[in-house]
């Protein structure tokens, strides 16, 4: 037998859960900052065996990747699918290295238009694999992302690539 107080507490419970996270949401966070405001300082100060302190520069977190001539590289056989249920866009598509030197990480900028010819979806796509050099790679049903359901039309163009 359920008693009055019983009932009082049940009710209770989901008034208590939506304050709690309403008060969780608008607490201001002071641990959190944004990533851009993230440093990483690495200098560290060494004493030599003559007492003398020197400091070693900081670190440098990202490099700069080798320039690749992207006039070389070029975009091949390119074909549209749908997967999943009609919103995923597949795309293969064979890449064309004529460099002197491998080439890694492309950077593909997709565009899907409707029958009637606007644009309705443009996706970027970054592919973590190497094309070596004087050479071509196919690559099959590529996931480019989620595209509009009245797309039609697929057309892609190489945006960035690396020196592998």
């Amino acid at each position: 037998m359920v008693t009055v107080l019983d009932r009082r507490i049940w009710l209770a419970v989901p008034a208590l859960a939506v304050i709690g996270i309403a008060g969780w949401l608008l607490m201001p966070s002071f641990a959190r900052t944004p990533q851009s405001d993230l440093m990483l300082n690495l200098a560290v100060a060494t004493p030599p065996d003559d007492g003398v302190i020197t400091e070693t520069p900081p670190a440098r977190l990202t490099e700069t990747p080798a320039i690749v001539d992207l006039d070389r590289v070029r975009l091949s056989r390119q074909s549209f699918r749908r997967g999943g249920m009609g919103s995923r866009a597949l795309m293969t598509f064979t890449v064309r290295n004529a460099n002197a030197y491998d080439i890694k990480d492309l950077e593909l900028l997709c565009a899907f238009r409707s029958r009637d010819g606007r644009y309705t979806t443009e996706r970027r796509k970054r592919v973590a694999e190497t094309v070596a050099m004087k050479s071509r790679k196919a690559f099959p049903m590529t996931l480019v992302g989620h595209v509009n359901i009245r797309a039609d039309r697929a057309k892609c163009s190489l945006v960035t690539a690396s020196r592998a």
